[in-house]
């Protein structure tokens, strides 16, 4: 078994409201050292192969096609196992 860690993320040409929306919380909390926050996803999915090279290409169709808006939102992930 294979696992796969898919982060997502706003690009950074694209204006993360959400991110906003943090940040100026946490500045209300008292929190003035945080500067700019991105919000992202974080996936952890696991793939019954034991093919390294299967598994990347799966959970890039995957991002590619569901995971990530790649228009929007960048992505990037780790396999762990075998």
């Amino acid at each position: 078994m294979i696992k796969a860690t898919v982060y997502v993320t706003i690009k950074q040409s694209v204006l993360d409201p959400q991110g906003n929306a943090v940040q100026q919380a946490l500045h209300s909390m008292g929190f003035q050292e945080v500067g700019k926050v991105r919000v992202g996803k974080y996936m952890e999915i696991d793939l019954h192969t034991t093919d390294r090279a299967l598994a990347e290409s799966r959970v890039r169709a995957m991002c590619d096609k569901l995971l990530a808006n790649t228009v929007i939102e960048d992505y990037r992930f780790e396999l762990e196992g075998l």
